[in-house]
C-alpha cells in the first residue's frame, strides 16, 4: 500500500475490511482485558459459569465468546466453551509464550481513539494523569520486554563488541538488550538509565536472570540529566521517536560526550526514507507518536546523519533488520 506496485489494491472490499478491522480488534482485546482465557482454561465451561468468573452479563458474554469461537480463538461444543491449543498457549497467564504485551495494545485502543483530534491540534490532545501512567508501567515494560528479547537475540550478532567492557543502556527499560550484550563477556558490565519507575521493574527482570551484580543504575530524564561517563558502548532503543528533531540533537551530542574514545553509539529505531513512506511500520509509528507525545516522531536517515555528524561522530553506518527497526552505529573518533 505504499508503492506503486499496489497499484489496484485498493477496492471498495478492501477499503470496508481496514475500516472495519477495529471490530475484530477490540474483540480480543475486550477478551483479554476479561481475562478470558485464563479462567477457562483447563474447563469446558458455560457462558453463564464463565461470566460468573468475569464479572460480565451472561448474555452480552454469550455474544462475545461466540465471536471468539468464530474466529478461532475458542472452541464451542453442546453450548460449553474451551481454549484452542493457539489461545492455551499465548493467551493464558502463567503459560511460557503468554503475551503479556497485548495490555499495553489495550491501553493504546484509547490513544489512538484520540487520532483525529491529534492530526488537527497537531499535537497529542491527551491530558496526562500521572497516577494513570504509573499504573500502566508494568503492561508497557512487559509488552517492551516481550518484543525486546527475541530482537536482542539478533542484534547481539549485528555488532562488534571488540573492546566493549562498559554499556550503558539508555532508556533501558526491562534491561532486556544490556543483559543480552553482557552475556558475551563475564567481564563487561552494564548501567541501565531510565525514569524511577522504569528502573525498579527493571531490576525485577535483570534479578531474575542473576544479573544484577554487573548492572548499575542511573533513575532521571535522559533528556536534562547527566549520563555519567566512560562508556564503550551507548544502546539507544526506541527511543529517538519520543523526541523532537532538536532534543534528540542534543541527546546524540550527550552521547557523544560520556563515550570514550573509539566507543560507539548504537540507535536502534525506525530509519524512514526521505517521503517518509516507508517502511510502513514507520509511518504507523509515527501517528501513533502523534497521539501519544508532545512532540514525538519517526525521522529519516538523513535527519539521523546529521545529528551524529553536528556532535563529531565519525560517519556512520545503517543496518537493517529483519524485525522493522534499523540500527544504526557511529564511532566516536
Amino acid at each position: 500500500m505504499n508503492s506503486d506496485n499496489n497499484k489496484g489494491f485498493i477496492n471498495p472490499g478492501t477499503i470496508r475490511e481496514i475500516a472495519t478491522g477495529f471490530q475484530k480488534s477490540r474483540i480480543l482485546l475486550t477478551a483479554y482485558e476479561l481475562d478470558i482465557f485464563t479462567n477457562i482454561e483447563g474447563h469446558l465451561l458455560t457462558a453463564e459459569e464463565i461470566a460468573a468468573k468475569v464479572n460480565a452479563d451472561p448474555q452480552a458474554l454469550e455474544r462475545l465468546l461466540n465471536a471468539l469461537t468464530a474466529m478461532g480463538f475458542i472452541h464451542k461444543t453442546h453450548g460449553k466453551y474451551y481454549n484452542t491449543e493457539e489461545a492455551s498457549r499465548y493467551l493464558v497467564k502463567g503459560k511460557p509464550e503468554y503475551m503479556s504485551g497485548l495490555m499495553h495494545t489495550n491501553h493504546l485502543w484509547n490513544t489512538w481513539s484520540t487520532l483525529t483530534g491529534a492530526v488537527r491540534k497537531g499535537s497529542t490532545v491527551i491530558e496526562r494523569n500521572k497516577e494513570a501512567a504509573e499504573s500502566r508501567l508494568d503492561s508497557f515494560i512487559g509488552a517492551m520486554h516481550y518484543r525486546a528479547v527475541p530482537k536482542a537475540k539478533i542484534i547481539n550478532m549485528m555488532l562488534d563488541f571488540t573492546n566493549v567492557k562498559s554499556i550503558l543502556d539508555l532508556g533501558g527499560g526491562s534491561g532486556a538488550f544490556a543483559m543480552a550484550f553482557i552475556k558475551n563477556d563475564s567481564k563487561m558490565k552494564a548501567t541501565l538509565f531510565d525514569v524511577p519507575g522504569v528502573v525498579e521493574i527493571a531490576k525485577n527482570y535483570i534479578g531474575a536472570e542473576n544479573l544484577l551484580d554487573r548492572f548499575g543504575f542511573i533513575k532521571g530524564d535522559y533528556l536534562t540529566d547527566d549520563y555519567g561517563s566512560g562508556y564503550d558502548l551507548i544502546y539507544a532503543s526506541a527511543i529517538i521517536h519520543i523526541n523532537s528533531f532538536d532534543e534528540n540533537k542534543n541527546l546524540v551530542k550527550k552521547c557523544f560526550n560520556a563515550l570514550n574514545s573509539e566507543g560507539q553509539l548504537v540507535i536502534s529505531d525506525y530509519v524512514m526514507n526521505e517521503e517518509r513512506t516507508v517502511p510502513e511500520a514507520g509511518t504507523l509509528f509515527a501517528l501513533n507518536m502523534l497521539v501519544g507525545t508532545k512532540a514525538g516522531n519517526t525521522y529519516t536517515q538523513k535527519e539521523i546523519y546529521s545529528w551524529l555528524g553536528d556532535a563529531g561522530f565519525a560517519p556512520p553506518q545503517t543496518k537493517n533488520t529483519s524485525f522493522g527497526p534499523a540500527l544504526v552505529i557511529a564511532k566516536k573518533p
